[in-house]
């Protein structure tokens, strides 16, 4: 399990060329079933976590941009599977896919319901999903809802099909002692699964510092262009 920030001699010139590709991030569609996803062979990677968790925030500083995803004031609002494509505008060679938040305690439990079958269904039989990264706040470590959330993904993670990468993000909000805590919480939790994965990731993410950035960049640009 790659849980380490790689040294930045080595990680510039590939980090920004990934940031460079990240950049170009253009909104596509939005959809509230799979079916209305586009079809084809695409290969698509995926942003998901808690409602308060910094996905938005995370997705917009890979991008490099302040509002491609659309970072509500009131967690839990989005309720759609936003869609964006990378790479030239006439040959897309990705999309990347970000899901409604969960685990708002103010949504309505039938729209909660709904969001987590729109969800797993994603996660399990979406065709092209090349990889998922999931946000988890560092100062909280993986919750009930993280851990179900893993379990959707597990089986196509263990088999290769689909590469995982967790975030811990906030982590300008804790000491370095925190944040050394917090990363062995994190290899804890995903020890099992890391176990029979060849390619699950851990990673302390701070969007105001940058810190995992170049790291984040890197990861998801090698799941699409890898070989």
């Amino acid at each position: 399990m790659t849980s380490t920030t790689r040294p930045q001699a080595e990680a510039t010139e590939q980090a920004k060329a990934a940031l460079a590709w990240a950049h170009g991030a253009r909104f596509l569609t939005t959809a509230s079933q799979l079916d209305q996803l586009p079809q084809g062979d695409l290969p698509e990677f995926a942003f998901v976590g808690r409602s308060n968790a910094g996905k938005s925030t995370a997705i917009n500083a890979l991008a490099q941009r302040r509002q491609l995803a659309f970072a509500s004031k009131t967690p839990g609002r989005t309720q759609h599977v936003n869609l964006f494509e990378l790479g030239p505008k006439e040959a897309p060679d990705a999309y990347l896919a970000d899901l409604p938040g969960y685990g708002y305690a103010t949504v309505a439990r039938t729209a909660k319901l709904r969001w987590q079958k729109v969800m797993a269904d994603y996660l399990e039989v979406r065709r092209n999903l090349a990889g998922v990264v999931l946000l988890v706040d560092s100062r909280l470590g993986f919750t009930p809802l993280d851990r179900q959330l893993l379990e959707f993904v597990a089986p196509r993670v263990t088999t290769g099909e689909v590469k995982l990468l967790v975030l811990l993000t906030k982590a300008d909000k804790l000491s370095k002692k925190e944040q050394a805590a917090a990363l062995a919480a994190g290899q804890e939790g995903l020890a099992d699964l890391a176990t029979e994965a060849s390619d699950v990731g851990l990673l302390l993410f701070s969007a105001p510092k940058r810190q995992g950035l170049d790291d984040l960049a890197e990861t998801v640009h090698s799941w699409i262009h890898a070989g």
